[in-house]
């Protein structure tokens, strides 16, 4: 009976501490409202401004490799080599994998398996948000938590990263989910608290493993410290104190992560201590020295390494936290009064996160590539995405935030109070605690609005850069409005490399190649187009450069493509020429040579009929053309005939010149792609560009019907003929 008096006395106590302290409900419905805030402004914002994805092409390795993951699959297999490769995927034999690690992916797989991977996005954001309260109450008080959480959603790099599928948002809300429950177990002694923490410290080393490294540095310094007068009697006496035991728990299940990892490169790439970002590009990593990535490379050096993070933390405390510089002077006064006041130690592990970022990525030349060009402001995708490889500073920046606006007030009260209680007897009527409440507010409501409206000024700014991004991916991903054709196979032009969602990320491939639209490289048509027989074949093509940030492309368009073959395929072309040209020439070329065309009928338009064969190809003269064909071959002979040989390997190319007069005109070009086997031929509807300049074709003069002028358009006809028809 007594025990069971002492328990039910034990149960009213704790119910009793609970509710003791209505400040505690209040702190903790401030810290969900804003929790519940961010998870509505990244939704916004990853709707609204990121809907084709941001102009980092990683997002499109995450989502494929979400899919994979949703499929179960940790490979791809494509059905034609080198048509299907991915952007930074690594190729090891008949199959493909990421370089990186899947921990992200799975998170945003997570939200595909809810209905939209977005989802992630938003959960990911209000988990960080409410574990950044917790930390900070947790470290300081629970008044410190809803501020810690508001300063962290009001920095524009928490919003415009979280928003996006990169990895630096789910690795922070791991780093803080270890934070957080390191410090509760630390206060508490419950182990299951210290298990969380090691479980997602391990997580965390799975999906980034310098950066789990660098954020939880200042803990394991705090971990020494606790058991610097315990580790002798402990071994002395053979047996874990509860502080020695609890850590062990979290080491233990921090090192199963790391376990995990090094497992999980055993399978995909042979070894464990190779990491597929290696296997990749083995010197894109940490270190100084020669450092290479694909075709960039640098000598990384000590000095550059300075310069440039220099540069990216400048960056960051001006420009990306909330309130820029005023921000970061609330934060650093807040720094200073928690010094004065005697940082404890579990204080100084969560400022300790801020050094060991800062110091930590001068190891690494990811920084110096996000910046771009080192003495050119503005540059590199810091200008849109921030100074991501420091995001896990906004941890210590939120939190001390919090602490020096509430060290403001508490002086304003204080010295107001002071005030107050000097004057009380002139002052009847009037409370000076009143007037220092009055004071109060008011100095927060001026700080509220001051560091609010900075705040949302730089993330304007910010959004606005992305926004014209995206209208210029509006223009580009116009052909895929309300999605791709149904049971299409299309053919994508490689402005960046052969790679596939560089720079086309909204287009991916079902790990399977079954979805509604099977996306592949334009450079072995005909292997891919056998692979899918039952599709219909089309090719996106774009008009100007692949530049977003620019601007361009200003137009695009989805071709139907129609695969002919016969004895032997004509391509009949009708072109159209515009009032007031001076002449048109027309030109069919192979290695072989080049046959010329004058057309005498220029009246809006004129027509050409090309008859490609197994070894040859033939330019008939059509009714209306009065013109003779001129051959030339390397600078020799003029009406010798209208026949040119062709090799198994090569296209055949069509090119119109219209003169408009005084220097000036424009080509088409048709790229005819033919596969001649045999005594048969096979060739696919061609490729076509309306060029400014006689020089100007070459991939980035697309026409686009919708941008042609008057007078311009281009019509084609492929068709295939046999002997006995």
């Amino acid at each position: 009976m007594d025990g069971l008096r002492a328990r039910l006395a034990a149960i009213l106590r704790t119910r009793s501490t609970a509710t003791e302290s209505p400040a505690a409900v209040v702190t903790a419905v401030g810290a969900a409202a804003v929790a519940l805030a961010g998870a509505a402004v990244v939704w916004v914002v990853a709707t609204d401004v990121f809907p084709y994805h941001s102009i980092n092409h990683d997002e499109g390795v995450y989502l494929q490799q979400a899919l994979m993951l949703l499929d179960g699959q940790l490979f791809l297999r494509p059905p034609v080599e080198d048509a299907f490769r991915p952007w930074f995927f690594v190729e090891d034999g008949g199959r493909l994998y990421p370089k990186y690690a899947p921990v992200a992916a799975a998170i945003f797989a997570l939200g595909e398996l809810a209905g939209e991977p977005r989802f992630a996005l938003v959960a990911v954001a209000a988990a960080s948000l409410a574990l950044v309260a917790g930390v900070a109450s947790e470290a300081f008080d629970r008044r410190t938590a809803p501020l810690a959480a508001l300063f962290l959603l009001a920095s524009p790099l928490f919003v415009v990263d979280s928003s996006v599928f990169l990895p630096y948002a789910p690795t922070t809300m791991l780093n803080l989910t270890f934070a957080y429950a390191y410090l509760r177990s630390d206060r508490t002694g419950d182990r299951r608290w210290a298990a969380l923490a090691g479980a997602a410290t391990g997580l965390a080393f799975f999906a980034r493993p310098y950066t789990a490294v660098l954020f939880a540095a200042p803990f394991l310094c705090h971990t020494l410290w606790r058991l610097r007068t315990e580790w002798r009697p402990t071994l002395r006496e053979r047996r874990l104190t509860d502080t020695a035991g609890r850590l062990t728990v979290t080491a233990a299940l921090g090192l199963a992560g790391v376990t995990v990892a090094l497992g999980y490169n055993t399978v995909v790439t042979g070894s464990p201590f190779l990491f597929p970002y290696q296997a990749f590009a083995p010197l894109d990593g940490l270190g100084f020295g020669q450092r290479r990535l694909l075709g960039h490379e640098l000598e990384y050096t000590l000095d550059i390494a300075v310069r440039s993070n220099r540069q990216a933390v400048t960056v960051f405390f001006s420009e990306w936290v909330a309130g820029g510089l005023l921000g970061t002077a609330v934060a650093a006064l807040g720094v200073a009064a928690a010094a004065w006041r005697g940082l404890d130690t579990r204080q100084a592990a969560v400022a300790g996160v801020a050094p060991s970022v800062v110091a930590g990525n001068l190891y690494f030349w990811g920084t110096y590539n996000i910046l771009g060009d080192l003495d050119r402001a503005g540059d590199g995708l810091i200008n849109s995405l921030g100074p991501y490889y420091h995001f896990d500073l906004l941890v210590p920046f939120a939190i001390f935030a919090a602490v020096g606006a509430l060290a403001v007030l508490d002086g304003v009260r204080s010295a107001v109070g002071r005030v107050a209680e000097s004057r009380a007897g002139t002052l009847r009527r009037v409370e000076p605690a009143h007037v220092a409440h009055v004071a109060v507010a008011a100095v927060a409501v001026v700080g509220l609005v001051t560091l609010g409206g900075t705040a949302m000024g730089d993330l304007d700014h910010r959004l606005d850069e992305n926004r014209e991004i995206t209208e210029t991916y509006e223009t580009a991903y116009d052909p895929f409005d309300g999605g791709p054709p149904a049971n299409s196979l299309v053919y994508l032009p490689t402005p960046y490399g052969d790679w596939l969602a560089h720079p086309f990320q909204a287009l991916v491939n079902d790990p399977d190649y079954d979805g509604r639209a099977v996306y592949a490289l334009d450079e072995r048509p005909f292997e891919v187009a056998d692979a899918f027989p039952d599709r219909r074949f089309y090719r996106y093509a774009f008009r100007g450069v692949w530049a977003p940030y620019e601007g361009s492309p200003d137009g695009a368009r989805l071709q139907r493509v129609r695969d002919v073959s016969g004895d032997s395929v004509t391509l009949e072309t009708t072109v159209g020429i515009p009032n007031g040209a001076q002449s048109v020439t027309a030109r069919v070329a192979t290695d072989d040579g080049s046959l010329y065309r004058v057309p005498a009928n220029r009246s809006g338009s004129a027509s050409f009929a090309v008859t490609v064969r197994s070894d040859s190809v033939v330019w008939r003269p059509a009714s209306d053309d009065g013109a003779r064909a001129n051959r030339t071959d390397d600078g020799a002979g003029a009406n010798a005939t209208e026949r040119l040989a062709l090799d198994p390997d090569e296209d055949v190319l069509l090119e119109v010149f219209v003169d408009t007069g005084a220097g000036t005109g424009f080509s088409y070009r048709l790229d005819l792609l033919v596969d001649p086997t045999d005594e048969r031929v096979r060739a696919l509807t061609p490729r076509v560009e309306r060029c400014r300049g006689a020089r100007g074709c070459g991939g980035a003069a697309a026409y686009v019907p919708d941008l042609s002028p008057d007078g311009v358009f281009v019509r084609t006809n492929l068709t295939a003929t046999e002997r006995n028809s």
